[in-house]
């Protein structure tokens, strides 16, 4: 592979300064509780009203919302909605006698509480809202709580209404550490978030990871900067693929863009586009140093090497604008999620097309999804096993369990053994595991 652009240097969204401010955040509101969210968001944001958002308040927001903007908001969440449904439907609860006298099954329950950050800043993410609160509704999650951080006197009126269309049961006008803080520790509601998602910054990042590694709760996914790739041969239009990539390099200082191509000729004139289009953005600093700083264009062999390239840097994003568009959708193995043909674009994934554009970055997609239906359900199994089905089972996981060297396990086995059939004799012949250490 050769680069015909490289990066300067790599993005991360972890630094041990970041870890560690997270840190003594976490342990100062786990201390302090809402006395220490409410001194932060002060500090950070210079909030001193209420954190909750009143109904009052949130149907004012929501009258301020132009009617056309509700129409486009309705229009996603019925989209985003209607598949999330679509995956609960794709997954079932089931039982079956997988063996006479064994019952197996499988139940799927939903989390009890859902904490959905939205992140706010530059953008107004109404819907990042939906992808969250949405997602988590069509799971079936009986309360969802929703944190923006407030713009001015509240929240971005169009995340006010987002977020209320999805379903969220309380909307918290709060953002970055303490916001997470406040859903995981339960604090305001009473009511401690068995799960974590949604997009923030390095920070809110950060706090997430945490939290999960305390077991205090789970997470959607490992979020770093967003990060975006094309994979374009000699058919693709080098406008739309020079278009596409400024598109995402507009998500923040830091936000990789990629292009992997096995025409030269179409990554140069890529190369020679970008510099006008970025000039052209209302604010060109963001896309221009995200393209700088962490942009390539990547020059392989052919399409076999592009995969591997793909695979190996497994983008959050991935779109694909070459022939043969079911080759691709076979072999490509690693990304967040994939975005098939020239008439597919990021910004439809990100907004409306009803796939979660809550995805996995710094090369997570090698072994996770992004964010879906089933990261809200617990999927529990049970089993039953009658006292004739024992005679088998007993006896075998008995057997197994001194293979392994667990005498406990293997003597409540055999109990059930002479319990159940007192008439029958056993052979409970302790085996040497020691043997399989030499």
């Amino acid at each position: 592979m050769e680069f015909i652009k490289k990066a300067n240097q790599s993005a991360t969204s972890q630094s041990e300064k970041t870890r560690r401010i997270v840190q003594d955040l976490l342990k100062r509101i786990e201390q302090g509780g809402e006395s220490a969210v409410k001194e932060l968001a002060q500090k950070f944001d210079n909030w001193d009203q209420d954190i909750i958002l009143s109904n009052e308040k949130k149907a004012r927001l929501i009258d301020l919302v132009p009617s056309g903007v509700k129409a486009d908001i309705r229009f996603a969440h019925e989209q985003i909605y209607t598949f999330a449904c679509a995956q609960r439907e794709s997954i079932v609860e089931f039982e079956k006698e997988a063996y006479p006298g064994v019952r197996l099954g499988q139940r799927l329950i939903p989390m009890d509480v859902a904490g959905c950050y939205v992140p706010g800043g530059r953008f107004a993410h109404a819907c990042s809202a939906i992808m969250s609160v949405a997602t988590a509704k069509a799971a079936g999650v009986p309360f969802v709580i929703a944190c923006s951080p407030p713009r001015g006197d509240s929240i971005a009126p169009a995340v006010a209404y987002a977020m209320d269309l999805a379903g969220a049961d309380i909307i918290m006008e709060v953002g970055g550490v303490q916001a997470i803080a406040a859903m995981a520790f339960g604090l305001f509601t009473g009511k401690p978030a068995n799960i974590l998602v949604g997009p923030g910054n390095a920070y809110v990042a950060e706090a997430k990871a945490i939290l999960a590694g305390t077991g205090r709760c789970t997470i959607d996914v490992f979020a770093g900067p967003t990060e975006s790739a094309v994979i374009a041969d000699e058919t693709a239009d080098p406008l739309t693929v020079a278009i596409d990539l400024v598109s995402q390099a507009e998500h923040g200082y830091d936000s990789p863009v990629w292009l992997i191509t096995d025409s030269r000729e179409l990554g140069e004139k890529v190369l020679e586009i970008i510099p006008g289009l970025i000039s052209d953005l209302p604010e060109p600093e963001v896309a221009a140093s995200s393209w700088e700083m962490y942009g390539e264009i990547m020059l392989c062999r052919d399409r076999e090497e592009m995969c591997a390239v793909n695979d190996d840097y497994a983008a959050e994003h991935v779109q694909v604008m070459a022939a043969g568009i079911n080759w691709w959708a076979e072999h490509l193995k690693c990304y967040g999620s994939l975005f098939l043909g020239e008439g597919s674009c990021v910004s439809h994934g990100d907004k409306c097309s009803g796939t979660n554009h809550i995805l996995p970055t710094n090369k997570a997609g090698k072994y996770s999804g992004g964010l879906n239906v089933h990261k809200f359900l617990k999927i529990y199994t049970y089993q039953e096993i009658s006292r004739e089905a024992n005679a088998v089972f007993s006896a075998v996981a008995s057997r197994l369990s001194r293979v392994e060297g667990m005498e406990g396990h293997a003597r409540s086995c055999d109990w059930r053994l002479k319990k159940f059939f007192p008439d029958k004799t056993w052979d409970f012949e302790v085996y040497d595991h020691t043997l399989d250490r030499k």
